[in-house]
């Protein structure tokens, strides 16, 4: 770690982005042999969320100047690669936890954010596409509704949730301490159940106007240009890298059992079926893995240039996402169907499996994803944009 000069004659402690790959790389051991804990728990092993923190994964999107890594988007593909080859459910966490936070620090005012930031183990996360009611008052918002899919929630502080305005539509983003929320344990699901994804409500909980920013920020107060890609291409990031680290822990989980059996009769080591469906899987995730670095190559080059985002890049992003995750998919199917009864029982394969199915269903990675992306690419979208997870 290094120490980073802030603007108020303080310091604070920062993470260096190389640093906190090596050290997610080195807790392979210990998130990988959490993970049937965490999945029979719906939460993740405390010694995991310890050691998530301290290691500066959980800052991945944090600026600088408030102690976090900052990490390019490449940079924090590999971590969220590496973190969810260990565990899928632990990667979902690191990155939900990491970008609600990170976010907060990009684009509350300073002193907010250094207020904010003085938290001890500081973890913000919630829900950002179900919008409830914020009604104004003054000095803040009354803040109503109820909210699902609050990855990381019980590894968090602070909550990250949606609301709109009442007065001016305006969608916006309101940080609140999680004393003031209400858990709802739900979290009974086929795959991802060591996230504990909860839904949660809130009933008039005041909010100080320091305490919200706009969801559709791209400014940032505090940070690089890494912030103004917008929340909708940090997700399309996030869960693409997600998938291709499962994807990769499949097929290698797979080679693993037909080694073992090789020299077996009638076993999957001398199928030549069986190796040509590996070697096709195998380029199916590269592939994938290829388009999505080379479109951040693109999208980093054209932050660094201080140019905005076009369209057409934010499309290959949210493409190349789907493109990931249902090669993942394809991959899982594969590895199921070719893994015998070993996939069958409970062990690696089988929460690996489930976890798949679990994340597939997230909405950055649903149909009218790529319907709108289909429109823009054929030159059907004239004069839209993409608002999350939609082209308007």
């Amino acid at each position: 770690m290094t120490t980073v000069e802030v603007d108020r004659t303080t310091s604070v402690t920062g993470f260096d982005a190389g640093a906190v790959l090596h050290d997610a790389a080195a807790l392979h051991d210990l998130v990988d042999g959490h993970g049937p804990e965490n999945d029979r728990a719906g939460r993740i092993a405390e010694p995991v969320v310890e050691a998530l923190y301290a290691s500066g994964a959980i800052s991945v999107f944090t600026p600088r100047g408030l102690g976090g890594a900052e990490m390019s988007p490449r940079q924090s593909m590999d971590l969220f690669r590496t973190l969810s080859y260990a565990d899928p459910s632990t990667g979902w966490v690191t990155m939900a936890l990491g970008l609600a936070t990170g976010l907060a620090g990009a684009f509350f005012d300073r002193d907010t954010a250094e207020e904010l930031f003085a938290t001890p183990r500081l973890g913000i996360a919630g829900q950002g596409t179900r919008p409830g009611r914020a009604v104004p008052v003054d000095g803040g918002h009354l803040l109503s509704g109820e909210w699902a899919f609050a990855s990381g929630i019980k590894h968090a502080t602070h909550l990250h949730t949606a609301a709109a305005d009442t007065a001016t539509g305006e969608s916006r983003f309101f940080i609140v301490p999680v004393e003031q929320v209400t858990f709802i344990e739900n979290w009974d699901v086929l795959g991802l159940r060591g996230t504990g994804s909860i839904d949660y409500t809130l009933s008039d909980v005041f909010v100080p106007a320091s305490h919200s920013y706009p969801s559709l920020s791209t400014e940032p107060v505090t940070g690089g240009d890494l912030y103004r890609i917008g929340i909708g291409n940090f997700a399309s990031l996030n869960h693409g890298a997600w998938a291709l680290g499962v994807g990769r822990r499949l097929l290698d989980e797979l080679a693993a059992v037909v080694r073992a059996k090789a020299g077996q009769p009638g076993g999957q080591a001398s199928s030549d079926s069986f190796a040509e469906q590996y070697a096709a899987a195998e380029v199916r995730l590269r592939a994938a893995q290829a388009l999505l670095y080379e479109v951040w190559e693109e999208i980093e080059a054209v932050l660094a240039a201080g140019d905005a985002l076009p369209l057409r890049l934010e499309t290959l992003n949210r493409a190349a996402l789907n493109n990931a995750t249902w090669s993942t998919h394809a991959i899982a199917e594969f590895v199921y169907k070719s893994g015998g009864t070993g996939a069958l029982r409970s062990g690696t394969i089988q929460r690996l499996f489930r976890d798949v199915h679990g994340g597939t269903q997230h909405i950055s990675s649903s149909p009218m994803i790529m319907q709108s992306a289909g429109r823009e690419l054929a030159g059907l979208a004239d004069g839209k944009r993409w608002v999350h997870f939609s082209l308007k």
